[in-house]
């Protein structure tokens, strides 16, 4: 359950178990760090959001940094997994392309903006949001790139290039696709954006002449 879903007002003085009360907390902080951003976001608007003095924000989490990192963990956990997901779903390649590009548009358009903290955060000069973006993108890419190696024979480097450049296609154009409020279903735009990453992809030779992908 991501913290979204926990962040119906509770009214003050409500006790919850600890880890409830956590996710209702990671919940309204990401409310807020997604309309204001990190540097207008302030530790009272959380804790008004989630209905809960100050002191008990605290209790949870020592700063605004920490909550952000705690959020951006989370969010970037499960975008890795949604594409790990993906791959894993078909041994079709083609289907396998689509289905995680659609990881990412998916992932985009889920209730809430989360996405917003990973791949548009106004927080990229810190050190640990910069680490933590940078590596789920690595994490992303190498998790695709096995997938190629092992069906195209090409070097961990040449597959790693082809990944690094299949998942950047992907959340810029589901980033563009949601921002500019296109008329394209979202499957028609997964669809498009498969047939011109296919075309590249497969036209390298697959692996062992027992392979009839």
């Amino acid at each position: 359950m991501t913290a979204i879903e926990q962040t119906e007002a509770r009214p003050r003085g409500t006790r919850l178990p600890r880890r409830a009360r956590r996710n209702q907390l990671l919940g309204a902080a990401q409310e807020v760090f997604v309309a204001q951003g990190y540097h207008a976001a302030a530790m009272d608007d959380i804790a008004e959001r989630a209905g809960v003095s100050k002191p008990v924000l605290y209790q949870h989490f020592p700063g605004k940094l920490e909550l952000y990192l705690a959020l951006l963990d989370q969010h970037c956990e499960a975008l890795l997994q949604a594409v790990r997901t993906a791959l894993a779903s078909t041994t079709e390649n083609k289907q396998r392309v689509a289905a995680t590009m659609d990881a990412y548009f998916a992932y985009v358009e889920e209730e809430g903006g989360a996405f917003r903290l990973v791949f548009e955060s106004d927080l990229t000069n810190e050190p640990a949001v910069r680490e933590r973006v940078d590596r789920v993108s690595l994490q992303c890419a190498e998790a695709i790139s096995e997938v190629i190696a092992e069906d195209t024979g090409l070097s961990k480097d040449e597959s790693m290039l082809l990944a690094v450049g299949l998942g950047g296609v992907s959340q810029v154009v589901a980033r563009y696709w949601l921002s500019s409020g296109s008329a394209v279903p979202r499957d028609t735009a997964v669809q498009l954006l498969t047939s011109l990453a296919w075309r590249g992809i497969a036209g390298f030779p697959l692996h062992g002449a027992e392979s009839g992908h």
